[in-house]
C-alpha cells in the first residue's frame, strides 16, 4: 500500500507540474506579442547621440533635440559647435554620430571620408548686416564683393554716410565663410584687415556694438539688433527673408546638411527623421529657415 500512496502522490506533483507550465506559456503568449503591433511612440529608443558642427545648424539642432528627447525618455542628444569643419572631421573620424555643416563637402574632405552621407534638413539664407544706425539699405552683390576684397573702404563709397567700414567675417572653420567666399567672393581673397568671428552668434554681437561693421550670418541669427540688407538683383532690392529664400529671388542661400558616416541608422536616423518631420520642420520655420518639404 505504501508504494501505491507514492505513486500516487508522484502523479499529483506531476499533474501539478504540468498546470503550472501551461499557466506560464499561456502568460508568454500573452505579453510577447507576434511581432506585427506597432510600438507606441517614444517606447523601444535609449542610448546617447552625438551631434556637433555648424553652428548655422546649431538653433535646429538644439531645439530638435529637447522635442526628441521629450518623447524618448531613455535618449541623451549631446549637442556641439566649432564650424562646419569640425563637425565633418568628429562624424569623419568617428568621434561624432552626425555632423552638421553648411556646406557641402570639400574634394579633400570627400577623398578623406569616402562614407559620408548628407541629409538636407532645412534650407538658409546668408544675411548681410549691417549696425542699425548705419543708413545703407541695400547693395549689390558687385559692392558687397568689393567691400570684402578691400575695394571699398568707406561707406560713401556705397551709397552711405562718411565712415571706415569695419570688414568682419567668420574663420576658417565656418561653412558659411566657405559659402560666402565662393558664392559672393567667387573666389576672390578677403581684405587683409578683416575680423574673424568663430560663430554667428559672435559675428552679430560684433555688428551690433560697431556703428561702421559689416558682417553675414544665417537668417536664423537676424534680430533687431542689427540690420539685414536687401541685395539688389536685376534692378530690384531683394529683403533676406525665409518667403524670398523659398522663391529663389534671394541670391544667398544654401542647403543645411547633417552628415552620417554611411547610411543613418539607430538614434541618428530616427532623431534626422523627427528633424524632417511635421515637428521638426516646424521648428525649422520658427529658427528663420525655410522647410525642406
Amino acid at each position: 500500500m505504501a508504494g501505491l500512496s507514492s505513486v500516487r502522490h508522484g502523479g499529483a506533483l506531476l499533474r501539478v507540474l504540468a498546470l503550472l507550465v501551461v499557466a506560464v506559456t499561456f502568460a508568454a503568449g500573452c505579453t510577447a506579442g507576434t511581432g506585427d503591433e506597432t510600438p507606441a511612440p517614444g517606447t523601444g529608443l535609449s542610448g546617447t547621440l552625438s551631434v556637433t558642427g555648424s553652428t548655422t545648424v546649431l538653433p535646429i539642432a538644439q531645439l530638435a533635440a529637447e522635442a526628441f528627447m521629450a518623447e524618448n525618455p531613455g535618449v541623451d542628444v549631446q549637442i556641439g559647435g566649432g564650424g562646419s569643419s569640425v563637425g565633418i572631421q568628429a562624424v569623419g573620424e568617428g568621434t561624432a554620430d552626425i555632423g552638421m555643416s553648411s556646406r557641402d563637402l570639400k574634394e579633400a574632405e570627400k577623398a578623406e571620408y569616402p562614407g559620408l552621407v548628407g541629409h538636407t534638413v532645412a534650407i538658409d539664407g546668408i544675411a548681410v548686416i549691417v549696425n542699425p544706425a548705419n543708413t545703407v539699405e541695400s547693395l549689390t552683390p558687385d559692392q558687397v564683393r568689393g567691400i570684402y576684397n578691400g575695394t571699398y573702404t568707406a561707406w560713401d563709397q556705397v551709397g552711405g554716410l562718411d565712415g571706415e567700414i569695419v570688414v568682419v567675417g567668420r574663420d576658417s572653420a565656418s561653412g558659411t565663410r566657405e559659402y560666402f567666399q565662393e558664392a559672393v567672393m567667387q573666389k576672390d581673397a578677403f581684405v587683409e584687415t578683416q575680423l574673424e568671428k568663430n560663430s554667428n552668434g559672435a559675428m552679430a554681437q560684433t555688428i551690433a556694438q560697431t556703428p561702421g561693421a559689416i558682417g553675414y550670418v544665417g537668417l536664423g541669427y537676424l534680430d533687431n539688433t542689427v540690420k539685414g540688407l536687401s541685395i539688389v538683383v536685376n534692378k530690384t532690392a531683394v529683403p533676406p527673408t525665409v518667403e524670398t529664400v523659398k522663391a529663389g529671388t534671394y541670391p544667398f542661400s544654401r542647403g543645411v546638411v547633417m552628415f552620417t558616416k554611411g547610411e543613418a541608422t539607430g538614434l541618428s536616423k530616427a532623431y534626422i527623421e523627427f528633424i524632417l518631420g511635421p515637428d521638426g520642420q516646424a521648428i525649422v520655420e520658427e529658427e528663420g529657415f525655410a522647410r525642406v518639404d
